[in-house]
């Protein structure tokens, strides 16, 4: 039993080692990947036509229109 809590230290210590040393390697996005992320397929709302609809909706149900660019609110609800 002893051996085997043992091959379980070391193997979890290993494992925390190398998640260690892969997240000491990320390198920061150059200025010339960032064309990449820019394209509109990666913004947040995605299709303009589907936030067109979701903002129609929410303005009808609520009684208030715009203040979707950004979260929060006075009421606190975000």
């Amino acid at each position: 039993m002893k051996a085997l809590q043992r091959m379980a230290l070391w193997l979890a210590l290993s494992a925390a080692a190398m998640a260690a040393t892969g997240c000491a390697s990320i390198t920061p996005v150059r200025p010339w990947e960032k064309g990449i992320l820019a394209k509109p397929e990666m913004t947040f709302e995605g299709d303009t036509l589907d936030l067109m609809f979701t903002e129609h909706i929410l303005a009808s149900r609520e009684g208030a229109a715009g203040g979707t660019g950004a979260g929060g609110g006075g009421c606190g609800c975000y």
